[in-house]
């Protein structure tokens, strides 16, 4: 059986710009987003039931934004969030390449319903 497993995490996670000037605030003001953030993912992926990765895999994302104002590397900070809410959901061993393949990212608008999909496979879709 191939693994394939596909987390939905709903609503605005924070970008590069609002994740520096957290930093620029106070130094502690990063590590307790990253908490706030990551164990938001970690509820997520329980609430979920994603499957524990049993070998390594590609990890798929799709951040859609309300708008297009964002650049895309600063969006794609969030997969920090993610994917260490994913190993402490114990769905991921760890995020290291022992686990992790590569990335495969795509952006998009979606208004009404920002959020980011998360796809966990063997083998990437769309390359």
């Amino acid at each position: 059986m191939t693994y394939r497993s596909k987390l939905i995490v709903r609503g605005a996670m924070p970008n590069l710009n609002t994740v520096i000037a957290a930093t620029k605030k106070h130094w502690s003001h990063y590590s307790k987003e990253k908490k706030r953030w990551t164990q938001m993912v970690r509820v997520e992926a329980l609430a979920q039931k994603l499957t524990p990765v049993t070998q390594p895999v590609w990890i798929r994302s799709e951040y859609y934004s309300k708008n297009r104002r964002a650049d895309p590397d600063g969006i794609r900070i969030a997969a920090k969030y993610i994917l260490d809410g994913l190993v402490e959901a114990n769905v991921l061993p760890d995020d290291s390449q022992k686990w992790i393949i590569g990335f495969v990212d795509r952006f998009d608008v979606d208004k009404d319903d920002p959020r980011i999909e998360v796809e966990l496979m063997p083998e990437p879709d769309g390359l």
